[in-house]
């Protein structure tokens, strides 16, 4: 697949999948958990909103270093031809001032029912800043670095 190809796949993807896996780090131990998921439309930024009181945000903090998978999978044999994952890497950080209203207006248009859960003082909204993406199936791999 070309860009152009890889591009269009992924987009498809983060604009059709709600939740995610989410993978932190602390001290050489990697922890994972679902979160709901919205990405940026040009691929850059992954957002996921969090209690500041969670495992996921102190691992952040300490290590922003993060992994985020996500796939389509349906969990039928048709999954072994058809299914697909993306994983993206980068770093994680809290989104404050207008960067944080920006962002939050396009996780809000992917997950409304969260509005309460987004604007309590107690939660935070991240924002992942995607170094690139690897695309894979049972028999491809493709990596699409952003630059």
């Amino acid at each position: 697949m070309d860009r152009p190809q890889l591009t269009d796949k992924l987009s498809r993807l983060l604009a059709s999948q709600k939740l995610a896996v989410l993978s932190t780090n602390r001290e050489g131990q990697p922890y994972s958990c679902l979160v709901a998921i919205a990405g940026t439309a040009d691929l850059k930024h992954l957002l996921f909103c969090t209690s500041r009181s969670t495992r996921k945000y102190g691992e952040i903090k300490d290590d922003p270093r993060v992994s985020v998978l996500i796939d389509n999978r349906s969990n039928r044999e048709s999954d072994f031809r058809d299914a697909f994952a993306v994983t993206a890497t980068g770093r994680a950080a809290e989104a404050h001032s207008d960067e944080r209203e920006r962002l939050l207006s396009i996780y809000l248009a992917k997950h409304p029912h969260l509005k309460d859960f987004v604007s309590s003082p107690d939660n935070a909204l991240i924002r992942v800043d995607v170094t690139d993406y690897v695309i894979s199936t049972f028999h491809n791999v493709w990596t699409l670095p952003l630059d």
